[in-house]
């Protein structure tokens, strides 16, 4: 069971958590990027890579007998605050198409680069399967 942690009086986030609390098996995903499985990008558009990163984040979990509602931390790498922003709206119904509208703690942060050039995000998931 997750503990959504919501100080008093705080405003709600938009999309995410600002902490949650659980008990059980830990799973930990490295930075997904857009492509598939066989190391091959299908496209150059952020959203398209979101959706493609999150596709492999749900398979890395499905490894350990974990689904997208056990992720309890998402770190996501941009590089491009701007475009991230400008398809907002059409991200998140990638996330919730793909991921739920699972409370999650989450930080998005813009970068320089990734190490793969025509990578535009990368997603790290923290998972905790209950006891």
């Amino acid at each position: 069971m997750t503990q959504v942690l919501q100080p008093p009086g705080w405003a709600r986030p938009k999309g995410y958590a600002n902490g949650v609390a659980v008990r059980g098996r830990q799973v930990f995903v490295a930075g997904m990027i857009g492509w598939d499985g066989q190391g091959q990008f299908h496209t150059d558009d952020l959203a398209g890579q979101v959706r493609q990163a999150l596709h492999n984040v749900v398979a890395v979990l499905a490894e350990a007998g974990a689904k997208p509602e056990h992720i309890v931390r998402m770190t996501w790498y941009v590089t491009d605050k701007r475009e991230y922003l400008r398809e907002a709206r059409e991200i998140g119904a990638i996330y919730r198409a793909v991921i739920g509208s699972f409370e999650v703690a989450m930080t998005a942060v813009q970068v320089a680069a990734l190490i793969e050039d025509r990578a535009k995000v990368e997603i790290e998931v923290t998972a905790v399967i209950p006891d």
